[in-house]
């Protein structure tokens, strides 16, 4: 198996992914702790892009970012809904993504 050059992946995709798919995890399995597999996933692999794209500092604040916006759906959540939570933090990573490195 062969995956794709870190150049050629979409990280906001790829990271977006990865938050989605964290939360819709353990949403539907019932074992929050198994929303972290595909959360770690997405920050890995977005995280190999933002470092051959954009320079370990690129990486690193997309790093942060993405950590945060997870740490911050929480609360988000009991303000403005689950859903519109996730899908708040979901965009602002993949924009950032997109603007840092993607759109070059």
């Amino acid at each position: 198996m062969k995956f794709r050059s870190a150049e050629d992946v979409n990280s906001a995709l790829v990271a977006a992914s990865g938050i989605l798919g964290g939360y819709i995890t353990a949403r539907e399995s019932g074992v929050r702790s198994l929303g972290t597999v595909p959360l770690v996933a997405g920050a890995v692999w977005a995280g190999r892009t933002w470092l051959a794209k954009g320079g370990p500092l690129t990486a690193g604040a997309l790093g942060a970012l993405y950590l945060g916006a997870f740490g911050v759906s929480h609360p988000l959540a009991k303000k403005i809904g689950t859903w519109p939570s996730v899908f708040a933090v979901t965009g602002a990573v993949a924009l950032a993504s997109y603007l840092a490195v993607d759109r070059q």
